[in-house]
């Protein structure tokens, strides 16, 4: 009965072992840092805002497109 008992539990060792070395490791998921936030600028023209690296500069004022460049700023700006 002890022999029988004992095989059993050498048979369990082996079979925990087994699939503890053989099962994938569970790897870290890697947080990602959040993206630092752009820079916006508002358009001289229509007010929208977008990213400064997208803008197109005129001195100290911003437009959105070639378009509101040529007109320049809007009349009556706040």
């Amino acid at each position: 009965m002890f022999r029988l008992l004992f095989w059993i539990l050498v048979i369990v060792a082996i079979v925990w072992l087994w699939r503890r070395l053989t099962r994938p490791t569970p790897r870290p998921v890697a947080k990602a840092e959040p993206e630092a936030p752009k820079p916006m600028v508002r358009c001289a023209q229509c007010g929208v805002h977008l990213p400064r690296e997208e803008a197109l500069a005129d001195g100290r004022l911003w437009y959105c497109s070639q378009a509101h460049l040529s007109q320049g700023p809007r009349h009556g700006e706040r």
